[in-house]
């Protein structure tokens, strides 16, 4: 892990081997494990709400977590450094899983079966059964990205983005399961829909689905 200085008050966690990439996935030859990520996005939140930690912001992402409105980066950064994060499974183990019933009849379905080596039933009992957990949030207002899937079942991007991807579609790209808050431009392989709202504005908080939260994608 690196720690980098972004500006006059917050701190980078940098877990990516390179220094000079910053992709929007890892280099799948080089790996950044989601448990790492959410390890010590995990262990900050924890660390703030003790009063060890002081800043306004904890944002995971595929790579990293930014602390922005850190008042004392220098000394912050140093006690980062002699901080160990608790197993991320152990962290969060008490927390409910939010359970979105999906319908599973996406029209990439069978890409992702050819891609999987496999039959349409077997990939949704595969997604069915996968316990998902929200890594980090971006792309649009309540958009979670789900890690849960082995590498090995990472799926590409279509070649050109749809114009329009219906609002509830559940999604793969890859290493990721996500699904669309809002109907949107969108390049990720459709495997089914969900009419749960996700993102709401007069929620507290707006968005379902937050980093660390579990999430089980169950068959309608």
């Amino acid at each position: 892990m690196r720690i980098r200085r972004v500006g006059g008050h917050a701190l980078l966690l940098d877990f990516a081997a390179p220094a000079d990439r910053e992709p929007d996935f890892p280099n799948p030859a080089e790996p950044v494990d989601p448990a790492v990520v959410e390890g010590w996005r995990a262990e900050l939140w924890r660390r703030r709400e003790r009063g060890d930690l002081v800043a306004t912001e904890i944002v995971p992402a595929a790579a990293t977590v930014l602390l922005d409105g850190v008042p004392d980066p220098a000394t912050t950064a140093a006690a980062i450094r002699t901080w160990t994060p608790t197993p991320p499974l152990t962290t969060s183990a008490a927390a409910e899983p939010v359970e979105v019933p999906v319908t599973y009849d996406g029209e990439d379905l069978p890409r992702v079966a050819a891609l999987w080596h496999t039959d349409v039933p077997s990939v949704v009992r595969r997604i069915a059964h996968t316990e998902f957990r929200v890594a980090f949030c971006g792309f649009a207002p309540g958009f979670g990205y789900l890690t849960g899937l082995p590498a090995e079942l990472a799926v590409p991007r279509l070649p050109s983005p749809r114009p329009r991807v219906p609002a509830g579609s559940v999604a793969l790209a890859g290493p990721y399961a996500g699904i669309y808050p809002t109907a949107s431009p969108g390049g990720w392989l459709l495997v089914g829909r969900t009419t749960l709202a996700l993102f709401d504005v007069h929620a507290d908080p707006p968005a379902r689905l937050t980093p660390g939260t579990p999430v089980r994608l169950l068959p309608t």
